[in-house]
């Protein structure tokens, strides 16, 4: 039912778009999920041509198995439905988001890249590798696609990645006055993105792990989260 709601209501849109006939180009935001789930086996690297695997997700039973789906469908739908009627349409893939935020609960993403602070065992992620993207460089690489003239299909947006042995060791150093849960990965399979299609395209990112997590656990204290 949710991926179903999904579809109808990206499809929606972009036949709004159509019909106006004034809209230039549609940027849409995917997530990982689409492309971190399959049965390659491990230590594999994917980028803009790879895909989850929708059938090894339901079988496999993944972690946010009804969420990987209904993004990989809605994508697919997205990018066949363009194709078909001529749409440019140009997708965002970024990996862990994480920095401030403006609601007043914390987002998921956020949470899921907090997970080791904020003593949330069965949010700790399921990889070994950690890929993580500000905020704020999730929004500029929407802009930098939406202006850039060759843009076309997909694009990774994921600026920084780290083991989760080494992020334990990060927080810890940088954090001392907090109390960092000890990971214990639940799979030895390790997953790498590839951001060169966007990077060869021009595009920079503005912030690295610091600045990602001092930004979101500032934004938490504020809020009284943490």
């Amino acid at each position: 039912m949710v991926t179903n709601k999904s579809v109808r209501g990206t499809l929606g849109i972009l036949e709004a778009c159509l019909k106006a006939k004034t809209v230039k180009r549609v940027v849409y935001t995917s997530s990982a999920f689409t492309v971190m789930f399959n049965n390659d086996g491990p230590d594999i690297v994917v980028d803009e041509s790879s895909w989850t695997d929708v059938d090894y997700v339901r079988n496999a039973n993944c972690f946010g198995a009804s969420y990987s789906i209904s993004k990989t469908l809605t994508e697919r739908a997205a990018l066949e439905f363009a194709e078909k009627h001529s749409l440019d349409l140009v997708s965002v893939i970024p990996t862990w988001i994480s920095g401030p935020f403006i609601c007043p609960n914390i987002p998921g993403s956020v949470s899921g890249s907090l997970a080791m602070i904020l003593g949330k065992e069965n949010q700790v992620q399921y990889y070994n590798i950690n890929p993580f993207v500000h905020i704020d460089d999730v929004a500029s690489a929407h802009i930098f696609l939406f202006e850039y003239p060759e843009a076309r299909g997909r694009y990774i947006c994921s600026a920084v990645e780290i083991t989760m042995d080494k992020l334990y060791e990060f927080l810890c150093a940088r954090y001392p006055e907090l109390k960092i849960l000890s990971p214990q990965s639940l799979d030895d399979k390790t997953v790498k993105y590839s951001s060169k299609k966007l990077l060869d395209a021009g595009f920079r990112y503005k912030y690295g792990l610091e600045e990602i997590f001092d930004q979101a656990i500032e934004c938490c204290r504020q809020k009284g989260l943490l």
